[in-house]
Formats: structure tokens, sequence, C-alpha cells
């Protein structure tokens, strides 16, 4: 059994895959069964379900404005 990772609204995260743009980071605007992404590199929103973001999850960055 895994442990759910803790996100919040404001979050800056990094996912295994890299978005076409190039860019790994990404910045949690919605939490719920979807969580709704936004990247850092060229502003694109997604949505992806919770179970996906959990197996993509690498880890927490540090929030830079």
């Amino acid at each position: 059994m895994t442990i759910p990772v803790v996100l919040e609204i404001g979050d800056h995260i990094q996912l295994r895959r890299t978005h076409p743009c190039g860019g790994k980071e990404w910045e949690v605007v919605r939490l719920g069964a979807d969580i709704g992404l936004v990247c850092r590199t060229c502003g694109h929103r997604i949505l992806m379900d919770r179970l996906e973001v959990e197996r993509r999850y690498t880890g927490h960055l540090p929030a830079t404005s």
C-alpha cells in the first residue's frame, strides 16, 4: 500500500514525463478526483486524474514567483 501524495493548490511539482514544450514543472490549480495542472514553461492547462498524477509524480519543487 502506498501513501497518497499530499498536494495543495499552488504547489509546484515535477512529473516523470515531459510536456511537448519540454517542461517538467507543473503548478497545481485544482484538486479533487481530477487534478488541474498548469505547465510552468508554456502555461498549458491540463486535467489529470489523481491516480495518474500519483504514478507520474517525482517530487515537490520550491515555489518561485
